[in-house]
């Protein structure tokens, strides 16, 4: 489903809990959520449990979720519907073979021993093979979401206790994800062996809070407490948060278009400022393909970081000359090319007084299909630009995601269909095109990159083809 030709992080998570029970943690996770509202903009929901308030039987998991927009999911009266001193919630963008209702998430399932609700961020890479194990054992199913398939691996082994079940079913379960889980008496935590997908924990008066990004800490009034680690779980009870380590020690591969794209620059991600990533980003594009010029310009909004870093580096003046709706979503729906090209003006306008009779720079955060580049080559010379350059802050994106990111087959993928970055730069019809190094991205993401340590710790899949795991029966 690539709307917009951007690629599109899956989905958001958020979790609170409070140790007082009359507490109602609803509002923060409705918040939160909001916060989150970038990594996905198709559906929301919240799942909350009762505590001893005396409004509700004690231990019930209640969730409300629908398509939407959050402020379009949570009226006034679905929130006042919905309380409890634990909740968790979930954004998301699907993938174009999950689109339906019945895969909005969190998913709650009840069963002999108890509840438990689960939202998660990320993608299985043996989900099909554990969803046939299941079935073989008389489970059912109602959705194609890779979340069920983790809330009925937990169900199953539920009678071993909760710390068990757990590690039984992320031991059980292979690639990305970043799960938030609600039982009758905890919240828990838990993020793959690799760290692909970001989860953090966040401290609030009398509770405790985890989220996809410490942005939604923040909008929450919460203190940014850490990271969690890579093959961690936490399980918060009370006054008491456990940890422990399901996995051997294995190779962080966090996903490098966190930094590019996907998240907030008002976010910090495994100890690394965002928004200064997207600086440094600029300033290594200035260094590595700096031309002359007399203005560049940031696509909104992960763009406009590094359109910054790039004055800077060269001495090029910054401007404003592409202007962005704010009211339209990552996921606008336009379902054929044709579309596509036009949808471009509905999202993106130019200034023609910053732009007449300039040689300008601008700064994308990454190409996909080329609709969004194409289409601001033409209205820039269409608004007067004398010449149009395109630098771009992530090396070519060759290969399909397998770990929570909706990108297009092989095939569709622009840099893939033409001959080298000549040839993409004439079917654009931009007067230069280069793209930041995939060295040059691992230093403006982390300054302390040696060259010494592999891919520095981050998943460059997308890029390079190579793969932090396993991947069976690649996309074409």
């Amino acid at each position: 489903m690539m709307h917009d030709g951007k690629l599109h992080e899956k989905c958001g998570v958020f979790g609170v809990y409070f140790t007082d029970q009359k507490k109602d943690a609803v509002p923060l996770v409705y918040y939160g959520l909001f916060s989150l509202q970038h990594r996905g903009q198709e559906s929301a929901g919240i799942a909350a449990i009762a505590g001893r308030s005396g409004e509700k039987p004690e231990g019930v998991i209640e969730c409300r979720k629908g398509p939407g927009l959050v402020g379009e999911v949570f009226t006034s009266d679905v929130l006042s519907s919905l309380k409890g001193f634990a909740a968790i919630g979930h954004v998301r963008y699907s993938a174009s073979h999950n689109t339906g209702i019945e895969n909005v998430e969190p998913f709650v399932s009840h069963f002999k021993l108890g509840s438990i609700a689960v939202a998660h961020n990320g993608a299985l890479t043996n989900a099909d093979v554990v969803r046939e194990l299941l079935e073989d054992a008389g489970v059912g199913f109602g959705s194609t979401s890779d979340s069920e398939v983790i809330i009925n691996l937990i169900a199953k082994n539920y009678k071993k206790g909760l710390e068990k079940a757990l590690t039984d079913t992320i031991k059980f379960i292979k690639g990305s994800y970043a799960l938030v889980l609600l039982t009758g008496d905890a919240l828990v935590g838990a993020r793959d062996p690799n760290g692909i997908r970001p989860l953090c924990l966040g401290k609030l008066d009398n509770g405790w809070v985890l989220a996809s990004e410490s942005c939604a800490i923040d909008a929450v009034g919460g203190e940014f407490v850490r990271d969690i680690e890579p093959g961690e779980v936490v399980i918060i009870r009370e006054d008491n948060v456990l940890s422990f380590t399901f996995s051997e020690k294995t190779r962080r591969a966090v996903c490098s278009f966190e930094y590019v794209y996907f998240a907030r620059p008002d976010s910090v991600i495994d100890s690394i400022d965002v928004y200064g990533s997207r600086i440094r980003a600029g300033e290594t594009l200035g260094k590595e393909s700096g031309i002359s010029a007399d203005l560049v310009v940031g696509v909104p909004d992960s763009g406009v970081p590094a359109a910054i870093g790039y004055g800077r580096a060269t001495g090029t003046p910054f401007g404003l000359g592409i202007v962005k709706s704010k009211y339209v979503g990552r996921t606008f729906i336009a379902p054929n090319q044709g579309m596509r090209e036009k949808a471009v003006l509905v999202k993106l306008n130019i200034i023609e007084r910053e732009v007449r009779g300039k040689r300008v720079v601008i700064i994308d955060d990454s190409i996909v299909r080329g609709t969004t580049s194409r289409r601001l080559v033409n209205i820039l010379k269409a608004a007067g630009a004398r010449e149009v350059h395109i630098r771009i802050c992530s090396p070519p994106v060759r290969c399909p995601c397998y770990f929570g990111i909706d990108t297009p087959h092989r095939k569709d993928l622009i840099s893939n269909a033409n001959g080298g970055v000549d040839e993409l730069c004439a079917s654009l019809g931009a007067d230069s095109l280069a793209f930041i190094s995939i060295e040059g991205l691992l230093r403006s993401i982390d300054p302390n990159f040696s060259g010494l340590t592999g891919n520095g710790g981050f998943c460059l899949g997308c890029f390079s083809g190579e793969y932090p795991i396993p991947v069976a029966g690649e996309q074409l």
